[in-house]
């Protein structure tokens, strides 16, 4: 198929591929005007050579080249194994050998460019990290994920974290705002309800979100889950989540992504994806992820009618990773590298 050659802005819509070769139909899916970026999933990796071929790839379909992005928290989420270290989860930083924070900070930056430097050592921009979540021992879907159960050591762990991908040239997706610790359901397949008042939110989930935002975090995903006090609408299509809220309170001037616009939360309040891609691109989202189901991604790319502004396109631009002068074998020669692998070896067998 041929490649497009014009310089045409970033669409809106994040999308995934079959498997580990691009075939006709993702080229196709790549190549439309409204798509803006690939997530990539554990059934797209065979190797870091076959992954960093496959991005050099789709990056050489478009210009400006596709967004690249993959899930790569840690413990329960983690795509790419193989020639990568093995993360642990994000709980384990706080209580690792009960470590006082200071301590902890210092481990959540290392980790987190541990896990940024790998990711550009194959070409991927940014990892869906982290999660800014609280534990409140009532979300299976999130629990470990979490850093902590409190704000202030949520918001100072996922800092430092955020610092230390940074200094590896990865910025950082905070999620699920405005918090998805405080209900039971899994939005993957239910639509969570959270019944607590503004105020407490304000107080306690969103207050990770604003430290991040003040220290220059690039982009924020918002929870499928309802909280009846504010709107009645899941936070993901909800103006007066992302506007009055996370624009105006909060000023947050990063990019907004969507969760994942087939999870059964997005889909119990409107049937169609269609109407989900409408709703989340009016409540303010810069960027919609629709990822496992072929069909849906086709609708979507078919019937949106609203591509990118300028000022959403400049968002999604920030969100390149930086340039790197070295591949994952010479940085597997460097001190910082060992060290860090080493301390993740540590705690993956580290029990809580």
């Amino acid at each position: 198929m041929k490649k497009t050659t014009l310089d045409q802005a970033l669409g809106p819509v994040f999308i995934d591929i079959a498997g580990t070769q691009l075939c006709a139909v993702d080229i196709c899916r790549l190549q439309h005007p409204a798509t803006g970026g690939l997530i990539l999933f554990a059934r797209n990796y065979q190797s870091p050579a076959q992954m960093t071929a496959l991005i050099a790839e789709v990056r050489a379909l478009r210009s400006p080249p596709l967004l690249i992005a993959v899930d790569q928290e840690g413990g329960r989420v983690q795509r790419f194994h193989t020639g990568f270290t093995r993360l642990p989860a994000a709980a384990n930083i706080r209580h690792y050998r009960t470590k006082a924070m200071p301590e902890a900070s210092q481990i959540a930056t290392t980790l987190g460019w541990l896990m940024a430097a790998e990711l550009r050592c194959v070409g991927v921009d940014f990892s869906f990290a982290p999660v800014l979540d609280l534990d409140y021992g009532l979300s299976q879907v999130i629990g470990d994920r979490a850093f902590a159960t409190q704000a202030t050591e949520v918001a100072n762990l996922t800092h430092a974290w955020m610092q230390g991908a940074q200094e590896a040239g990865m910025i950082s997706v905070g999620k699920h705002f405005p918090g998805h610790g405080g209900v039971r359901l899994d939005s993957h397949l239910d639509l969570p309800v959270d019944q607590r008042t503004l105020p407490t939110l304000q107080q306690q989930d969103i207050e990770p979100f604003r430290h991040l935002i003040h220290q220059g975090l690039a982009a924020i995903m918002p929870a499928h889950v309802v909280y009846p006090a504010y709107d009645a609408v899941p936070a993901g299509f909800s103006q007066r989540w992302l506007q009055n809220i996370l624009r105006q309170q909060l000023q947050f001037q990063g990019a907004i992504l969507s969760d994942d616009l087939n999870m059964q939360a997005a889909a119990t309040r409107y049937p169609t994806v269609s109407v989900r891609a409408q709703a989340a691109l009016q409540a303010g989202c810069d960027a919609l992820l629709i990822c496992n189901n072929p069909s849906a991604t086709d609708e979507i790319l078919a019937t949106i009618q609203q591509l990118p502004t300028p000022p959403n396109t400049k968002r999604l631009t920030r969100l390149y990773g930086q340039p790197i002068t070295y591949n994952l074998h010479t940085l597997q020669q460097q001190p910082r590298w060992q060290a860090a692998h080493q301390l993740a070896q540590s705690m993956e067998q580290h029990t809580l």
